[in-house]
């Protein structure tokens, strides 16, 4: 199955700058909690800043993390950002400042879970590991099962990389990028597919899931954007704000208490006596 991923990749691959033979450990780490839950469009510029701005462990951990908050702007989930300040600490402090190349130390990193591990091994250090996130999931369930979606076993994708560890590690996104651009979950692209002509989904009618895709998750009106109105505010300032500046970008009153008060408990926000409200760190 890697032969056909191989050659596909080889042709058709985005040329993204996380991908380049010189990428480094650390940008490939950032570009990986990056792109989770946000697409590479909104990657690419905020990626570019913080690798310019940071390009080694030791310079984000030499900032307050308030600053890692400020940068992280609009690409949402900013708790990523308070994540990666945290594992450039750690890196720091237990690695010599470099990304560690061993599995069970990237996972001990705060925010660092097995796919990301997975991830960061493969593409940076050339390792053969198995990398399975969404598309890659839905690629081989499709291909080998003939189901729309299912829970892959690691082992299953790692019987499928070839024993060359460098290899490996280019089949691993391989498989990613198919799934990402031609191996959809809506609309999949199966005139393209190197599997077209072996892929059980398809010999099978291309059966709909047992279950409707499920919605993508609104954000007008949600915790979300409250929060993000909340943290604009925050960085748009370089010291503290009052209360009453907070209180101004929404209407309903619960709700924005409700999401100030999840920012405090995750570490987003600080405040000092409920009056005005800071960065951490800042």
């Amino acid at each position: 199955m890697y032969g056909e991923a191989l050659a596909w990749y080889t042709a058709n691959a985005r040329e993204l700058p996380w991908r380049e033979p010189d990428a480094g450990a650390w940008p490939i780490l950032i570009s990986e909690i990056m792109l989770q839950q946000t697409p590479v469009v909104r990657v690419l510029p905020a990626w570019t800043e913080w690798v310019s701005r940071w390009p080694t462990p030791a310079d984000l951990a030499a900032e307050p993390v308030s600053e890692a908050i400020r940068a992280w702007g609009r690409l949402g989930y900013p708790r990523r950002a308070k994540w990666l300040h945290a594992c450039a600490g750690k890196i720091v402090e237990n690695h010599g400042g470099e990304v560690p190349r061993q599995l069970d130390q990237l996972l001990a990193l705060p925010g660092i879970g097995d796919y990301t591990a997975r991830a960061v091994l493969s593409f940076a250090y050339g390792q053969r590991h198995p990398v399975v996130d969404t598309n890659v999931r839905r690629l081989v369930a499709r291909v080998l099962n003939g189901v729309e979606d299912q829970a892959i076993p690691l082992s299953t994708v790692e019987d499928l990389l070839p024993p060359q560890p460098a290899q490996a590690a280019v089949v691993s996104a391989a498989f990613m990028e198919l799934g990402a651009l031609v191996c959809t979950a809506k609309s999949p692209r199966c005139e393209v597919c190197p599997y077209a002509q072996r892929c059980a989904w398809r010999e099978a009618g291309s059966p709909l899931p047992d279950k409707p895709f499920r919605k993508t998750q609104t954000y007008a009106g949600t915790d979300r954007q409250v929060r993000g109105k909340l943290l604009a505010v925050l960085r748009d300032n370089s010291g503290p704000v009052p209360k009453q500046q907070l209180d101004g970008v929404w209407h309903d009153e619960i709700q924005r208490e409700r999401a100030l008060r999840s920012l405090l408990e995750d570490g987003l926000v600080s405040t000092r006596s409920g009056d005005v409200f800071f960065l951490p760190g800042a």
